[in-house]
């Protein structure tokens, strides 16, 4: 048989978790599955066993499609959905009982300023984990529920958390303080986080290694564009100013977050409106962006309204690049110059129309874009600038599982 290091990364929800399991001598997904609607009468787990699960001992995978199996049925708790995903293993393959995995991945939203690099879980590191549901409690205390149940399932295996936030733990105390009440600050622990780490150091770091250049030399902006945004200054590796804040909210115009607002627009509403609380948190978090510019978070049918004329969602994607430039040119400013751009995530990766709008004033900076490279249908990693542009441009799939099982290795290597 050949050799295999299998991983297994979860990203655990309140409602669901999703799963991946790797063999990290070749870097190939084995498996990956979904868990969802857990606590629902019904709920919902596909599993897919993938080609290179299905290659020949010492062969190449096979040219064949990944084959995909789904399940309903109920599924109480996480505990019942990690039954169900291992049952899944059993079943379909690869064969968890033949190849277990060395260690097990998880990916936490928040580690506030105490966790900075992968952490082994421990019994004190989930009541940390616990305690910082305060700073994120749509997100800590369901990625603490996959921990659990996780642990429970493998017991023998280390479990290594990976924090949203840890890479962002190099800014500057000038870059992450907020200009408020320093006691109060201090006392409630407002600061910035910033997310998407995982993300940002990733594509950096593929950047770097597709253009043949040392990390630790370049000066590199990249855009994270999904339904949730955010923009990453970094420099020779480290993160130095990042897009979100305190909680994702603050920064890009998002799927349907409003991204920077002026914060008495917030008092304005509660005043006027008699918005309460949890009023405005709906509103910013759920009803604003390009859901609420456009009537929806899709890009795609705002790109076919704008064929249609619709004023609205004219508006709404103006808004949405006029802020990606800004974005761009201070983060030009705080790097004194970029020699990388990068665009990742679902927009970034399929949206040539929003690329070329984000970067379309920057020819002052050496930024250059060849239209029909940005165009183009072409898959994966590749330059999308001119050969004569100062700033290599690049489109960079991001691949946060993989990231999360190279960071979960580096300190449960067996």
């Amino acid at each position: 048989m050949t050799r295999m290091t299998p991983v297994l990364v979860i990203n655990s929800g309140s409602s669901s978790f999703k799963y991946q399991l790797l063999d990290m001598d070749t870097e190939r997904t084995l498996a990956s599955g979904l868990v969802e609607r857990i606590g629902e009468p019904v709920g919902v787990a596909r599993h897919t066993v993938h080609a290179a699960a299905l290659a020949a001992a010492d062969g190449p995978a096979p040219a064949v499609l990944d084959a995909t199996r789904t399940r309903e049925l109920p599924i109480p708790d996480h505990t019942a959905g990690f039954a169900v995903m291992l049952d899944a293993f059993a079943a379909h393959g690869p064969s968890l009982a033949e190849t277990p995995p060395v260690a097990v991945g998880h990916r936490v939203v928040h580690g506030g300023a105490r966790f900075f690099e992968p952490t082994l879980v421990t019994p004190l590191v989930e009541i940390n984990i616990d305690e910082l549901s305060l700073l994120a409690p749509l997100h800590n205390p369901a990625n603490l529920a996959g921990i659990v149940a996780a642990r429970a399932a493998f017991p023998e295996v280390p479990h290594v958390a990976v924090f949203d936030t840890a890479f962002h733990q190099t800014l500057s105390p000038a870059a992450y303080t907020y200009a408020i009440d320093a006691e109060v600050a201090a006392s409630h622990r407002i600061r910035r986080y910033g997310f998407h780490g995982t993300s940002h150091k990733f594509v950096s770091e593929a950047a770097a290694a597709f253009l043949g250049r040392p990390l630790g030399e370049l000066k590199q902006i990249v855009f994270h564009l999904g339904n949730g945004a955010s923009v990453t200054a970094i420099d020779g590796g480290r993160s130095i100013d990042t897009s979100m804040g305190f909680t994702p909210l603050e920064g890009l115009v998002m799927g349907t977050r409003s991204g920077d607002i002026d914060p008495a627009v917030l008092f304005q509403l509660q005043r006027r409106a008699g918005m309460s609380v949890d009023d405005l948190d709906d509103l910013l978090n759920k009803r604003s962006g390009l859901l609420g510019l456009a009537g929806s978070n899709d890009l795609r049918d705002i790109r076919s309204a704008i064929e249609r004329g619709e004023p609205r969602a004219i508006l709404a994607f103006e808004v949405y690049v006029h802020r990606l430039r800004a974005y761009a040119g201070a983060y030009l400013a705080q790097l004194g110059g970029a020699d990388v751009i990068s665009f990742t995530a679902g927009v970034g990766e399929n949206a040539p129309g929003v690329r070329a709008g984000a970067l379309e004033t920057l020819g002052f900076a050496g930024v250059e874009i060849d239209h029909a490279r940005n165009e183009s249908a072409e898959r994966g990693i590749r330059i999308i600038s001119t050969d004569a542009s100062a700033v290599t441009v690049l489109v960079v799939p991001t691949d946060e599982e993989l990231e999360i099982a190279r960071q979960t290795l580096s300190v449960a290597r067996p």
